[in-house]
């Protein structure tokens, strides 16, 4: 039996780059071939100083390819773009400046149908995760999909998302964003050192809001999902108030302090005039990796409850599973991959596809 494109890109998916992402993931794979159990491909990287970077990859890529049923002989080959590049000048666009005034209300985003925001009353509950991967999952879906990191004090896409490159901006004005797991995404995030902090004030926080929503090339988007910071602050009140939201998908754990704030989050879009989509709890329950036995280390159904007494939908259950942290610390979010911890976010993106708001 021949094996095919797909298979091979499964297992070339499995081989991890360093600073995060996969092969796949960041999109490096050209000129692959199948002729009968002859399997030929070209690992392309963006420079000679990349490709020396990805040092064992080939052999790796060759190894994990070869494993698989029906395949005699690898062939890979190593290329660059180009000679070496001098170092890239950053864009003369600056990020975090005062908003423009805005006249008639909350506008849309062109070219982009849906607008979802992911919101969560307090920090620690899992909100970016659940983000990265329902983008991810709902990709897998057939979906085109936009991942907006709108937590500027502390993005955390760029790493869960395994990018970490410079978005482009030729002309100062127009940013290009960057492209992972089928997701095109932009964070921040992207713009600064790693470990640099954003010391701002709201205007400065509105004005990159703006920019992020405003000047970034999303191109034609089924949905674009935008990972809130925790609480009820600027960026928040901005985006509802500037931009047409279809809906928020509010994010807690069970326990009852997590169910506190996000009782004032679901307040929040209740004022701001934005649906409320549906409520997601997280971290609902921890299988042990060793024995399999189950706990409910933050109680359970605590949100099914609120989403009753409230009368909103209540969109599943999410576990707690090391593998889930593992898969987002690595840049490849648990949804891209086909380990069962993937099913659930599978099963919360053909909901919300269901129910037509993906």
């Amino acid at each position: 039996m021949t094996v095919t494109k797909e298979e091979i890109l499964r297992a070339l998916s499995g081989v991890g780059l360093p600073g995060g992402g996969d092969l796949v993931s960041r999109d490096l794979i050209r000129a692959l071939t199948v002729e009968g159990g002859l399997v030929r491909f070209v690992i392309e990287a963006e420079s000679p100083e990349a490709a020396r970077a990805l040092g064992p990859v080939p052999a790796a890529a060759e190894a994990a390819v070869k494993r698989l049923a029906g395949v005699e002989t690898v062939q890979v080959v190593m290329t660059a773009h180009g000679p070496a590049a001098k170092p890239a000048a950053p864009p003369t666009l600056k990020i975090g400046q005062h908003p423009t005034p805005q006249q008639g209300g909350p506008q849309k985003v062109s070219g982009v149908d849906r607008i979802i925001a992911v919101a969560s009353g307090k920090g620690g509950v899992g909100k970016s995760t659940v983000s990265s991967n329902l983008a991810v999952a709902l990709a897998r879906q057939g979906r085109k999909v936009g991942l907006l990191d709108a937590d500027i004090y502390g993005p955390s896409q760029p790493r869960m998302m395994g990018v970490s490159k410079r978005p482009a901006s030729p002309d100062g004005k127009i940013i290009e964003p960057l492209q992972a797991h089928g997701v095109t995404m932009m964070s921040i995030g992207l713009m600064l050192k790693e470990d640099e902090a954003v010391i701002w004030r709201g205007p400065m926080i509105m004005g990159a809001l703006q920019q992020l929503l405003g000047q970034v090339a999303w191109g034609k988007l089924d949905i674009l999902i935008i990972d809130l910071p925790p609480g009820t602050g600027d960026i928040q009140l901005s985006l509802a108030q500037r931009t047409q939201l279809t809906g928020a998908l509010v994010v807690s754990t069970p326990q009852d302090v997590a169910l506190l704030d996000a009782r004032k989050a679901l307040d929040m879009f209740s004022k701001l005039k934005v649906p409320v989509l549906g409520l997601i709890e997280n971290m609902s329950t921890f299988c042990c990796p060793n024995c399999g036995h189950e706990t409910q280390i933050f109680g359970h159904g605590g949100v099914k409850a609120e989403a009753a007494k409230l009368g909103l939908p209540f969109l599943g259950e999410l576990p707690l599973a090391l593998s889930v942290r593992m898969a987002g610390d690595a840049g490849t979010p648990i949804a891209a991959t086909d380990a069962p911890e993937a099913e659930a976010y599978a099963r919360l993106a053909r909901g919300l596809i269901a129910g037509g708001m993906a």
